[in-house]
């Protein structure tokens, strides 16, 4: 499937959705600059909990940074895979409080608090990221 053979109905999702995860990533990446991100309590408690020894104006100012760096990865044409990369330990990172601070990520068995809701709808993200990779190699394939 290449470009010319996608329906239009798939090329309007294909670009949508690299739209949208380009909207969320350089929006939320540019709050942690400026220290307005609500993420930045838990990331400061995840931070103090793994990586203590990283003062967390240098971990905010990087995690934004790489944030924004996917953000527009996702929108470059043959830079999505790169994207994708960044984006596996960015999810794996995101999703550490679910199981390293279940004081703030949880309100009782299976009850996420609106931290926890927070972190367990980065499932979308990764459905979408999946099927923007399954797309990308149809569309390579001739």
């Amino acid at each position: 499937m290449t470009f010319n053979t996608m329906k239009r109905s798939e090329y309007i999702a294909f670009i949508f959705a690299h739209f949208a995860l380009f909207v969320v990533f350089v929006w939320f990446g540019s709050l942690k600059f400026f220290d307005l991100s609500p993420a930045n309590p838990l990331v400061e408690a995840l931070l103090s909990k793994t990586l203590p020894f990283i003062s967390f104006k240098t971990f905010i100012m990087f995690l934004g940074a790489w944030e924004v760096l996917i953000g527009i990865l996702f929108i470059i044409p043959k830079m999505e895979k790169v994207a994708l990369i960044l984006l596996i330990p960015h999810m794996i990172t995101t999703i550490m409080p679910l199981f390293l601070l279940p004081e703030i990520a949880w309100q009782g068995f299976l009850v996420p608090t609106l931290e926890g809701q927070y972190i367990i709808k980065n499932i979308v993200i990764i459905g979408l990221a999946a099927s923007m990779f399954a797309d990308l190699k149809k569309k390579h394939l001739k």
